[in-house]
């Protein structure tokens, strides 16, 4: 491919007034500035003096199940245990005969009564119910759906960790056809909202299906696939190595990261800290949950890298985040940490001495600031520390955990902005960063567009670097490109 040329004319950058043109030429940026006439055949657009700044990035995205959280009962609002199940009541007999309910988005963490099965059952009879929690960290079963998933004579039908993941993995086994439909109308949903890439996080051999999706023509997203350890010897067999191109994928798949869970998370109070639970004193459990052995997570780590792979430790307590930094030192590699919600201060500035990115989602800060008061009582000082982890040099890249937070790049950027949402008071508003670093973070390093850039854009209404952090939450975008190519596109021709 050589001479194919588009200019983007009446850009404004962010931060400026003045317009400019842009060249692209074979998917990057030649030029910079006022062009005057264009060149015989060469393709024109007027941005009508909208901003154009970089593609956005999701850097931590479960998108299989993001793209079937709409089509599930969504108890996201629900305050108690009984309310939920009368959520279940009412859609229970919508349910066709054979059909499992799936609901999506419950936190308990604050609720006054527990989630049971027995509550479940009177709501549902023999209909088999999969209840997600908001997290993905717990399932609420009720009897008809324990007795399917292999858990008959479980006391309370609220399955954590492992249990939980197992369950959830089982609910995506639709058929290929059907779930790569759900997902190329949610790929196109994400380039509407400037999504130009993902890092895709979900539970599965994430480089064959996206190999797969791919070839079909879902082709509006960049996608970084993660494997997890029973996929590790997969891909090193095969020789994906981080940043590999994935065969059948025209450039737009390429091989990411070795993800690995090492604890749990707040709202189902399984982060495993140095500190008790309230109310757990003394009890198994008390200080959260360590899913992998420190010397299983060296070895993990350790394999991974010898093969070219960068790990990516899911960490969230502050104890475990400390050892995942100890690991990372051990191994010797660089990589991420996925969340690093909570962290002692010796801590901080670990990330930049090891080369650890901070992979961060700023909108959990806003969903779990009411549970991290009461469960993190006394520490919310250090509690998704954004800015003290730019302060000591960390790099950090922004995402969403979707379905946790919506796959919305704006909304994550608001949130590191402005750390509040709905009109109440910002949460520890001293780790709020700035309009460019949350921008950079979002994109790949990136707050402007240069000469030499690969042309992965995003045309929006309003400057990003002066909007309000409501405006931000819900910034019109009118267009995004992948190398030069519309993803999307409301421009008048």
């Amino acid at each position: 491919m050589t001479g194919l040329s588009l200019t983007l004319r009446n850009a404004r950058l962010p931060g400026s007034d003045g317009r400019v043109d842009v060249t692209v030429t074979d998917g990057v940026i030649r030029q910079i500035g006022y062009q005057g006439r264009t060149a015989p055949g060469q393709e024109s657009v007027d941005l009508g003096e909208r901003w154009l700044i970089p593609g956005l990035w999701d850097n931590h995205v479960h998108f299989s199940q993001w793209a079937q959280t709409a089509r599930r009962l969504d108890l996201s609002a629900t305050a108690s245990a009984t309310e939920a199940a009368g959520l279940v009541r009412e859609r229970a007999g919508e349910t066709l005969t054979g059909e499992t309910l799936v609901g999506f988005g419950f936190r308990d963490g604050l609720w006054p009564d527990a989630p049971g099965r027995a509550v479940l059952d009177a709501a549902s009879g023999d209909l088999p119910v999969v209840l997600v929690s908001g997290d993905l960290h717990s399932c609420w079963l009720n009897s008809a759906a324990l007795a399917a998933h292999g858990f008959p004579d479980h006391p309370t039908g609220l399955l954590r960790e492992d249990d939980a993941f197992a369950v959830v993995n089982a609910l995506g086994t639709v058929p290929d056809t059907v779930m790569d439909g759900w997902v190329d109308t949610a790929a196109r949903a994400a380039a509407a909202r400037g999504v130009v890439g993902i890092v895709e996080m979900e539970m599965a051999w994430n480089p064959g299906d996206w190999q797969r999706r791919i070839a079909a023509g879902t082709d509006t997203l960049r996608v970084e696939t993660s494997v997890y350890s029973q996929h590790l010897e997969q891909a090193i067999t095969l020789g994906l190595r981080s940043g590999a191109v994935l065969e059948r994928t025209g450039g737009l798949g390429v091989m990411g990261p070795f993800k690995v869970i090492t604890d749990g998370s707040l709202n189902t109070r399984t982060a495993y800290c140095f500190d008790e639970y309230p109310g757990l004193a003394g009890q198994p459990g008390a200080h959260g949950l360590l899913t992998v052995p420190q010397d299983r997570l060296v070895g993990l780590m350790r394999r991974a890298a010898a093969g070219g792979i960068r790990p990516a430790v899911h960490a969230i307590g502050d104890r475990a985040n400390a050892l995942a930094l100890d690991a990372f030192a051990e191994v010797g590699c660089a990589g991420s940490i996925e969340h690093a919600q909570l962290l002692r201060a010796e801590d901080v500035a670990r990330f930049a001495a090891l080369g650890v990115v901070a992979s961060v989602q700023p909108e959990h800060a806003l969903d779990d600031r009411d549970v991290a008061d009461r469960y993190w009582a006394g520490r919310t000082g250090r509690a998704f520390v954004l800015k003290s982890l730019l302060d000591a040099g960390a790099t950090l890249a922004l995402g969403s955990d979707a379905p946790v937070a919506p796959l919305d790049p704006w909304v994550t950027i608001a949130a590191a902005v402005g750390r509040t949402r709905g009109g109440r008071e910002p949460w520890q508003p001293g780790q709020a960063i700035s309009r460019q670093a949350a921008l950079a973070a979002s994109a790949r390093g990136r707050h402007g567009i240069s000469i030499g850039d690969v042309a992965d854009l995003v045309v929006c209404e309003t400057d990003p670097f002066v909007a309000s952090v409501a405006d931000l939450r819900v910034m019109p975008v009118a267009a995004t490109l992948i190398a030069g190519r519309f993803t999307h596109n409301t421009l008048q021709p």
